[in-house]
Parts: structure tokens; C-alpha cells; sequence
């Protein structure tokens, strides 16, 4: 998976469309990811010690990497990676080559 957790994404398809936030947790094996304020679901929660108030709380709920770009420097781009001289890979922008 070539995002990371940091990377700031935007929303390619589906109902948050346009949306950008950045990226809170990545699941590699099933290629899901969760992003701040995108694709947020209503929880209901009975009152408890760790929450005592209680009542209707939106949760970022995961979905596929496949549905986000990630954006550099104010534009969304492709990501592929480049082998440097030292043996070390590193992530570039498509369009440019530039590392990111």
C-alpha cells in the first residue's frame, strides 16, 4: 500500500466526493484506510464511566484506499516509487518524479 498514515488525501468517488483530510489509520491487509471526517457514521451510546453523557456520537468508519488521491502540493498525483543510488526506495509523484 503506498499511503501512509499523515498523508493528506482527497476523495475521488462516492458520497464525500471532494473532501480532503488526512489520513488516521491504514489497514494494509484488507487495503482499507479511515480518514478524518470522511465517511463518518452515528454511533449510539448508553451512558457509561468512560462516557457519561451518553447520546449520538460520529465515528470516521474505514474504506477502500482505492477511492482517494493523495495531494501534493495542492494537487492530487499518482504515487509510484524510485529506487535512489543507495538501495533505498522512496515514493515520488507521478507526474513530476518529484520524491515525496
Amino acid at each position: 500500500m503506498k499511503l501512509r498514515k499523515g498523508d493528506t488525501v482527497e476523495v475521488i468517488t462516492g458520497k464525500d466526493k471532494g473532501t480532503q483530510g488526512e489520513i488516521e489509520h491504514v489497514y494494509p491487509k484488507t487495503g482499507k484506510i479511515v480518514v478524518s471526517g470522511v465517511n463518518t457514521a452515528s454511533k449510539h451510546s448508553k451512558p457509561s464511566r468512560a462516557n457519561e453523557q451518553g447520546g449520538i456520537i460520529d465515528k470516521d468508519m474505514p474504506f477502500d484506499a482505492s477511492n482517494v488521491m493523495l495531494v501534493h502540493k495542492g494537487k492530487k498525483v499518482r504515487l509510484g516509487y524510485k529506487l535512489k543510488d543507495d538501495g533505498t526506495k522512496v515514493r515520488i509523484a507521478r507526474p513530476s518524479g518529484e520524491e515525496i
